[in-house]
């Protein structure tokens, strides 16, 4: 593996501009396409590593991830909830709102290994113009929606949701609050779904917690929002390697590639004062690695 704590090798996406706040990091294995968002700057991103083309869609609001659907299009979560997106047109059509409270925004979404849809909010942290805003309560939600557009609450009281990831066996659920700085790990019961049984799984560590993946071995692949790295965790929570990176708030990562040995892990430039032209934060970067992801599933509906 090499050592464990030196710059990760690295490769980067290439295209004009760098994200403001890049997140949702998703493969599609059907499509053998990468997909994230540019929060702030309201862009979906389509990446593919087979001829390097990158494509864009823009969306009317701050948008937090894209997810392929069963049926073709993409689900993206914006400010307010959930929108189909026609990759064709880039028509936006509404599907879900879970979330009633105005003063919330949509921020972490993934699927299940069922192919359910998990939405989490957080207070709004966000102008219309993208300035940063102080979040004042702990009003985030997260909520399991299904193909019908139906959704339900499964956790309450949240500062910032981060961390979608499922165990191999689809028996752990592993979920964020970064402004408590906790990684949770819960008991996850398919049927139903039920969530039980929540615990801390990692708390504290460099930097806060962010997005997340998980590979084959049941390990735990966490961006560390401020810290310039992303951190391996075992099942039993403890640091097994250190990614570290030339961007100060890596924030979301995916297995992909053919093999699933590819970790593709986005980054932002938010509020980052001084930063040199040159400075790859926002850039999306490509790690190889030695270990298999599993893969992620499309929303089935």
């Amino acid at each position: 593996m090499g050592d464990a704590f030196s710059m990760v090798a690295y490769e980067l996406i290439q295209r004009p501009e760098l994200d403001i706040l890049g997140e949702g990091a998703f493969w599609d294995a059907q499509a053998q396409a990468f997909y994230w968002v540019d929060i702030v700057g309201k862009r979906v991103h389509r990446f593919d590593p087979a001829t390097g083309e990158v494509k864009r869609w823009t969306t009317p609001r701050h948008v937090s991830s894209a997810i392929p659907t069963t049926r073709g299009d993409l689900m993206v979560s914006q400010v307010d909830g959930l929108y189909r997106l026609d990759p064709q047109t880039g028509a936006l059509t509404g599907f879900a709102n879970p979330d009633k409270d105005e003063g919330n925004r949509s921020n972490e979404c993934r699927t299940d290994p069922q192919g359910r849809i998990w939405l989490g909010s957080m207070c709004n942290n966000l102008a219309p113009d993208g300035e940063s805003v102080a979040i004042d309560r702990h009003s985030g939600a997260m909520f399991c929606v299904t193909a019908d557009g139906a959704s339900q609450q499964m956790i309450g009281d949240v500062g910032i949701t981060n961390t979608l990831c499922w165990s191999p066996d689809g028996k752990r659920l592993y979920t964020a609050d970064s402004l408590k700085g906790v990684i949770w790990v819960y008991d996850y019961d398919a049927e139903g779904p039920v969530i039980s049984n929540r615990r801390v799984f990692v708390e504290n560590g460099p930097g806060a917690p962010d997005g997340s993946a998980i590979d084959e071995d049941g390990c735990l692949w966490n961006a560390r929002w401020g810290a310039s790295r992303v951190v391996r965790y075992t099942p039993d929570g403890k640091v097994d390697r250190e990614l570290h990176l030339p961007a100060i708030q890596p924030t979301s990562c995916a297995f992909g590639g053919a093999d699933r040995k590819t970790l593709y892990i986005t980054s932002a430039r938010q509020d980052l004062e001084g930063l040199s032209p040159d400075a790859p934060d926002g850039a999306v970067f490509i790690v190889q690695l030695d270990v298999a992801g599993l893969p992620m599933a499309r929303f089935d509906g």
